[in-house]
């Protein structure tokens, strides 16, 4: 998709009212899929910066799936538009997996978006999957910081509807924003972030997502020196 088509179903998508998905058996099979690019994390480059796409699929704290796909940006950096920069490689990794999971993990926004459809809500649209968008703070949302404990939330609106919630994974570590995306609440959102983080900050599908890709990016690096 070009931005204008990526602008018209952001719109699209943000008008559906879907089911709401609830998590329905322990332990869930959750997947996540992120970018990283041959800059390095997320990558503000042009159009055809090299990316790897890195895909995984986990039952409760076990992977069941990894799969790394090496490809190319499809357009330069635009805010609120990464889905048309890195979605198609996203959903292909994602793919690639070759089962559907419960809920899909993404380092994205999703009804937290000037259009209220960020990447986490459009990748999980494109794919028919429940998912969640987890970052370190919010993008246009604003809400009182939790409790300093695991487990403490609190509420992240936008225009006083609740689009996320404020995380706290661990106790005395910086929260993180999880996101209500395709067919997901905040407070689903927020209850599944949970789920996937034991003791650490950050859910355990997008750290094994990350690390597979960064691994990818870097066996490129020492195969192709100067590169």
């Amino acid at each position: 998709m070009d931005a204008d088509a990526v602008l018209a179903e952001q719109q699209r998508l943000a008008a559906l009212q879907p089911s709401a998905w609830y998590p329905e058996r322990t332990p869930l099979e959750v997947a996540a899929a992120v970018v990283t690019y041959g800059c390095g994390g997320q990558g503000h480059s042009g159009a055809d910066e090299p990316a790897w796409a890195s895909a995984v699929l986990l039952r409760g704290s076990q992977l069941i799936a990894a799969r790394v796909l090496e490809g190319v940006a499809r357009a330069g950096y635009v805010p609120a538009l990464l889905a048309v920069r890195e979605g198609p490689l996203l959903a292909a990794a994602v793919e690639s997996l070759g089962t559907r999971p419960d809920v899909l993990l993404l380092a994205a926004a999703g009804r937290d978006h000037p259009r209220r459809a960020g990447l986490a809500l459009h990748l999980g649209a494109m794919l028919d999957v429940p998912s969640i968008g987890v970052t370190d703070r919010p993008l246009l949302a604003r809400g009182a910081q939790p409790g300093a404990h695991r487990g403490d939330t609190s509420p992240l609106l936008l225009h006083g509807a609740e689009v996320a919630r404020w995380v706290r994974t661990a106790t005395g570590v910086r929260p993180l924003a999880a996101h209500a995306a395709w067919r997901t609440t905040a407070t689903v959102a927020a209850t599944v972030l949970l789920t996937t983080t034991s003791g650490v900050r950050t859910p355990q599908p997008l750290r094994e997502a990350r690390r597979l890709a960064r691994e990818a990016r870097d066996r490129r690096r020492v195969e192709r020196p100067g590169w």
